[in-house]
């Protein structure tokens, strides 16, 4: 059997080690379609799966990477054929399924969505998990029935991935984007993305009241915690917020109040379990608006021998918007 290039990781005596290794083609797990990757991304999860700062790993050997771009080598999924180009994302892969951090990737056809017309492999890296769950926000939001004439929608983590994708979507779908952010010196970057307001995400990060003023008619979060139990204080009447991160934490101190009093709705946001239908519908959603000019300027290119040390950039927070990961 042959040998790929793949970022390994194992267990250590105390946590895990990251490597970029040779991986023998012969421990890849069970699936029925053979992936030749070509690209990649970095995600929060991913920083917290390279680093160990997190045990979201829970299969050794692992092969880290939680989203893949690229061409069908081999299958016997009755969808796929050799030469198609699909996209996976979540599903476990990275966590408890050999990931997308290599050359190669084995995963069920039931995992796989068909790459849209007019998006390149790299361009769905460029929007990846965090992109795709924007989106998933984005539809969660239009669900429930919120239009631009409603009123302000807030983004937070407004300069990290999905925050940065959710302004590009929703500015060009006619909303007032509101972004917080605790990088106020992105504010020129934010607002060619299409943000509207900059506020500082110190203004919803300390413990407020149970019920605010009402400042918007909608939002994604990406943050949860503290922030998200503002955000819902402060939402409008019948208002909704789409919640589909934590980077400050799992918990959410907050009341009944902004429900039982305003109406306000809160949905989660799930991209890892998701269904295909609703997967298919996101990604055909961004290949018709999700503006490829913003999309280019949010994004950085780096190969596979940086995504190590650029998953410690994305947890310490001193990485802006998208990053792909040339593959091959």
């Amino acid at each position: 059997m042959a040998t790929f290039k793949a970022i390994r990781i194992d267990k250590a005596e105390k946590g895990t080690t990251a490597a970029l290794t040779q991986f023998d083609e012969a421990e890849l797990m069970d699936g029925d379609v053979t992936v030749a990757v070509e690209w990649s991304t970095v995600n929060y999860k991913d920083g917290l799966a390279v680093t160990g700062k997190s045990p979201v790993v829970r299969r050794f050997p692992m092969i880290a990477g939680i989203d893949l771009a690229g061409t069908v080598l081999e299958s016997s999924h009755p969808s796929w054929k050799a030469g198609d180009k699909v996209v996976c994302n979540g599903w476990g892969m990275g966590e408890t399924h050999l990931g997308a951090y290599a050359e190669k990737a084995r995963v069920k056809g039931d995992w796989l969505v068909r790459l849209p017309d007019g998006i390149s492999a790299r361009d769905a890296m460029a929007i990846g998990t965090a992109g795709y769950t924007a989106m998933l926000s984005v539809l969660a939001l239009e669900k429930h029935g919120l239009t631009p004439k409603d009123g302000p929608v807030v983004v937070t983590g407004a300069a990290g991935g999905v925050g940065s994708v959710a302004i590009a979507l929703l500015s060009k779908l006619g909303y007032h984007v509101i972004a917080s952010t605790g990088r106020t010196s992105e504010e020129a970057y934010l607002r060619e993305l299409g943000a509207a307001e900059i506020i500082d995400r110190n203004e919803l990060s300390a413990p407020g009241k149970p019920l605010g003023k009402e400042r918007w008619a909608g939002g994604i979060d990406s943050v949860g915690s503290t922030t998200l139990a503002n955000l819902l204080a402060m939402t409008k009447y019948r208002g909704a917020i789409a919640a589909c991160g934590l980077a400050a934490g799992m918990d959410l101190p907050a009341s009944v109040a902004p429900f039982i009093l305003r109406g306000v709705c809160l949905y989660g946001i799930d991209s890892v379990m998701c269904p295909l239908a609703e997967r298919q519908q996101a990604w055909s959603r961004l290949a018709t608006d999700l503006d490829r000019t913003k999309l280019g300027q949010m994004t950085q290119e780096i190969g596979l021998d940086q995504v190590i040390d650029t998953g410690a950039k994305v947890l310490a927070g001193q990485v802006r918007g998208r990053i792909v990961v040339k593959i091959a």
